[in-house]
């Protein structure tokens, strides 16, 4: 029998931080009165372009602690391998099914489901379900397979759903964003793509013995330096890993925002490199951190991260509805959509806010969400024989 392994606080903390990350990027979603993207070098400036570009931390980090943390669970629950496969499958699963019912809902806020929508956690729970499957594979092979996907993906950026040897609505949910009719009437909008994202949570079980180690913090800070060099080679001199390559600008910090504009949808191998990075070398960093005003926030949000995720989604699109109807403005945009409009999109920009508005508006939110995640916390050790709590 294998030796039971405590749960790493690094990780949790980790978890914990791009969680509400997450919630920042989604509270600008539904309250910035900015109408542009925020990457748009043509129109963004540097505040709103370094509040999206900090988000993009967030998926990666989910995939890749998730694979990491399957790993782990071997050790902590002393878990066989058909085991491990069991319950990676029915928590993949059960990923769908929430994705498709109340992920969906909490976005949208309608029961039209004419169109069902593919996002973060319809990813996570297809790249379970695909590990699932390749555990009892030697780790070898899976960290081929993931290396393959990561890295070898972008070589067919050229090929789209139109002239892809696949069918059209096969290539839109393995590689390319995009809508496909699968029933007359009925739609599927699928932002998240599988591809790489299979790969980056197969990556993520095959660096699990890292967390092993007992110098797990000098290895995971170069693990990060080693992915950030890796970005900058490739990145530099426009070689490899992005449909679009960085350019000049017209001043030194928009050539630098140009040179990290990267592509996340689906996610580029520079995308991942650089991002993966700064994961690594956060959670180095957490390895002993003692600051109890942050560490503690962290981990409770970091122990709860399916919980909090389906909370802050209806709290921040609940929060907009509220405060929209009591400035007495149309609100039927935060309750409506179709396949080509499936998300809400503010009508004008006397509906949001300025930036710091924003920020106030987010840390309001995360003070409400973070007792409802601690009190689901105690939930969770007062009753641990109640199995369904660890699916969120």
């Amino acid at each position: 029998m294998k030796p039971t392994l405590q749960r790493l606080e690094s990780i949790d903390m980790m978890r914990g931080l791009v969680m509400v990350l997450m919630a920042l990027d989604h509270t600008r979603d539904y309250f910035s009165n900015a109408m542009f993207n925020p990457v748009d070098l043509s129109r963004t400036d540097a505040a709103y372009f370094l509040t999206r570009w900090i988000t993009h931390l967030c998926a990666p980090t989910f995939m890749l602690l998730a694979g990491a943390g399957a790993f782990l669970s071997t050790y902590r629950k002393n878990l066989t391998q058909t085991q491990l496969s069991a319950y990676l499958a029915s928590r993949g699963l059960w990923l769908i099914v929430l994705e498709l019912t109340l992920v969906r809902f909490g976005w949208t806020f309608n029961w039209d489901y004419s169109y069902a929508l593919g996002q973060v956690i319809w990813a996570l729970g297809w790249s379970m379900l695909a590990l699932a499957a390749l555990v009892f594979l030697p780790r070898r092979a899976i960290a081929l397979f993931a290396v393959l996907l990561i890295a070898g993906h972008n070589a067919f950026d050229g090929i789209h759903a139109g002239n892809s040897p696949l069918p059209r609505w096969l290539w839109i949910l393995l590689h390319e964003p995009g809508t496909f009719e699968f029933w007359p009437g009925r739609s599927f909008d699928s932002l998240y793509p599988l591809i790489p994202w299979i790969g980056v949570m197969a990556a993520g079980y095959c660096l699990g013995p890292v967390f092993l180690e007992p110098n797990r913090k000098t290895v995971l800070f170069r693990l990060g330096l080693l992915c950030l060099g890796l970005f900058l080679s490739l990145r530099l001199g426009n070689f490899y890993g992005d449909p679009q390559a960085w350019a000049p600008q017209e001043n030194a910090l928009f050539t630098l925002f140009s040179i990290l504009n990267f592509q996340k949808y689906p996610p580029s191998l520079l995308y991942l490199l650089a991002t993966a990075g700064l994961m690594f070398i956060g959670l180095a960093f957490f390895e002993g951190f003692k600051p109890e005003p942050i560490r503690r926030p962290l981990l409770t949000v970091g122990k709860a991260p399916l919980f909090f995720y389906l909370l802050h989604i209806y709290l921040i699109h609940g929060a907009a509805l509220a405060v929209t109807r009591y400035r007495q403005l149309p609100a039927n945009w935060l309750l409506t959509g179709s396949a080509e409009r499936p998300y809400p999109e503010m009508p004008s920009p006397e509906f949001g806010y300025d930036l710091p508005m924003v920020y106030g508006i987010w840390l309001a939110l995360l003070l409400l969400l973070y007792p409802c995640c601690d009190a689901f916390i105690r939930i969770k050790r007062r009753y641990p024989h109640l199995a369904w709590l660890s699916y969120f």
